[in-house]
């Protein structure tokens, strides 16, 4: 069906079905995992349901919007996100050591969750209409629009958004051509400051992560417990897991967090190797779709923006498998779609909705 067909009653919905038909396979698996994980709490299950509900439906809304208003938008969003980041280094709540929400009263959120979507929106309306691969100075015009809000996230300190928001502006480089002398030279760069980095940027528990990562062995019962808990959970599992709700290490409580950032370790545990490659086949199916519907957008904002949102998911399924199984070190990103939580859920679901939009209201190809 072409993309503007209207069906006999006069309208159809701007959905790609393969797409959404891998979402909700994802989503429905992560609720059967999520009932065992959290102890057969049955709360937590219809609380997660809701936010998947608020979830699709955004995305539902965002991919009836034709594409030239995300572009319209582009700048003013992220222009108020970088304001509201201001905001938060003045009268930001603190929780647990970290100053990153601002609380209005009705709502309380994170500023930086709009910087997910505001970045790569902005960093592909810069580069639309001028030519590609990038020149020098349009270079380190693109690159400022990442850089600036990955330092005030990082300030909060918020490693794991950080690293998705300045991810996401990096992938509209690569996408726009950047050739590889210069990815070359800014990966010299960036090895070269990572020192500092490490010095004057870093906080002690960051370190401490990087640290553990490298020998978790060093404190088991510290700071290198969530990583080993969750290895011997998901070695546990074997070829074809211990079955359903019949985990060890999550229902004994030795998984720490068994069903946010490690759930993947508890399903794991419970469907084994085979139930593993399943679901990270489910996610190789979303993100070869996402690429697919990018490359066929109708001008270069789209490509570029609907590119990097597809990489902004690989991103996160990639760094929470790697990081509970030990190859990665812990930064706090959840497993998108699967992990308890409403926040950076509804984040990933607008970045599909937009998606959509940019592929259903492309305008037809001619034969």
């Amino acid at each position: 069906m072409e993309p503007n067909k209207r069906t006999l009653w006069g309208w159809r919905p701007h959905l790609d079905v393969p797409l959404l038909l891998g979402l909700l396979a994802i989503s429905g698996l992560g609720l059967v995992v999520l009932y065992s994980a959290g102890q057969r709490n049955l709360d937590l299950v219809l609380g997660q349901g809701m936010r998947l509900g608020l979830g699709f439906t955004i995305m539902l809304v965002l991919a009836q919007m034709p594409p030239h208003y995300f572009r319209a938008w582009s700048l003013w969003i992220y222009l108020v996100g970088l304001l509201l980041l201001l905001a938060v280094m003045v009268v930001g709540d603190v929780s647990k050591g970290a100053q990153r929400w601002l609380d209005l009263g009705v709502v309380r959120f994170q500023p930086s969750e709009i910087m997910k979507l505001a970045v790569p929106m902005t960093m592909a309306w810069f580069f639309a209409d001028k030519p590609l691969p990038p020149r020098w100075p349009h270079l380190l015009g693109g690159s400022l629009l990442t850089v600036i809000p990955f330092i005030l996230i990082a300030e909060q300190p918020d490693l794991g958004t950080a690293l998705v928001v300045g991810s996401s502006g990096a992938f509209v480089l690569f996408l726009a051509g950047l050739s590889w002398l210069i990815m070359g030279l800014l990966a010299g760069v960036l090895a070269a400051v990572i020192p500092l980095f490490w010095t004057f940027v870093m906080h002690d528990y960051q370190r401490q992560r990087v640290l553990t990562f490298l020998d978790p062995e060093n404190d088991p019962l510290g700071t290198g417990y969530h990583i080993i808990q969750s290895k011997i959970a998901i070695g546990s599992g074997g070829i074809y897991g211990k079955g359903w709700l019949n985990g060890t290490q999550s229902h004994l409580d030795f998984l720490p967090e068994g069903w946010t950032d490690f759930i993947f370790a508890a399903f794991s545990e419970e469907f084994g190797l085979v139930g593993g490659s399943v679901l990270l086949m489910l996610y190789f199916y979303v993100i070869a779709r996402s690429l697919h519907m990018a490359t066929r957008a109708a001008d270069t904002y789209g490509r570029l923006l609907a590119g990097s949102l597809t990489l902004i998911f690989f991103l996160y399924a990639f760094v929470n498998s790697g990081m509970v199984s030990g190859l990665l070190p812990v930064v706090g990103l959840p497993l998108p779609l699967f992990s308890y939580g409403g926040t950076s859920l509804v984040t990933i679901m607008a970045g599909f909705g937009i998606l959509m939009s940019i592929y259903s209201h492309r305008q037809p190809l001619t034969r």
